[in-house]
């Protein structure tokens, strides 16, 4: 309903602006002012579009022109066609364009369907107990790392000390050698 209350608003608006129309165009005669576009336009208080797209102000503007005698008729329609034909274009155009732009759009919505299903995927792959084993794996293996390098260190250190000791203990070989080569030999 408010659809039909709108479409009647509508027409009783544009027949008021007929009505306007109609009464400049008969206004300009009695004054013998020459009948234009712009002269309407501005005195009915509608807009040129307005004249131009409507068929009833198109006629009747294009009537009083004609009544007058000016060769403005012919200027006229070949703006009228000329407005008509470069509205048309841009119709197309604007067409073309809302084409190419749901196209881009049904284009994108595809691509971001796709990278959400990876996404789900790599999510999927990896459940929580899975997530949480491998967790605690990593926590094992950082702690037996920790425990084989105090190891290994602990395991340096006896080495120096042994080599530190073996360093000891030969030279005392060679001193005590040393003592026996000195001592007189008793037979």
């Amino acid at each position: 309903m408010s659809t039909e209350a709108a479409l009647a608003a509508r027409r009783r608006s544009t027949e008021a602006a007929l009505g306007r129309v109609r009464d400049v165009i008969t206004r300009l005669r009695r004054e013998k002012t020459p009948v234009s576009v712009a002269a309407v336009s501005r005195r009915a208080d509608v807009s040129r579009t307005f004249l131009y797209g409507n068929p009833d102000a198109r006629a009747a503007v294009a009537a009083a022109i004609a009544q007058a005698g000016e060769q403005r008729t012919q200027i006229l329609d070949a703006q009228d066609d000329e407005r008509e034909a470069t509205w048309r274009e841009r119709a197309l155009n604007a067409e073309d364009a809302l084409k190419a732009a749901h196209h881009e759009i049904t284009v994108q919505r595809t691509r971001i369907g796709e990278l959400l299903g990876q996404v789900r995927d790599l999510q999927s792959e990896w459940s929580q107990e899975a997530i949480q084993r491998i967790t605690t794996e990593n926590t094992t293996l950082k702690q037996r790392v920790r425990t084989l390098t105090a190891d290994s260190r602990t395991l340096e250190e006896k080495l120096q000390a042994a080599r530190s000791s073996n360093r000891f203990a030969d030279r005392r070989i060679a001193q005590l050698e040393a003592e026996l080569a000195s001592q007189p030999r008793t037979e």
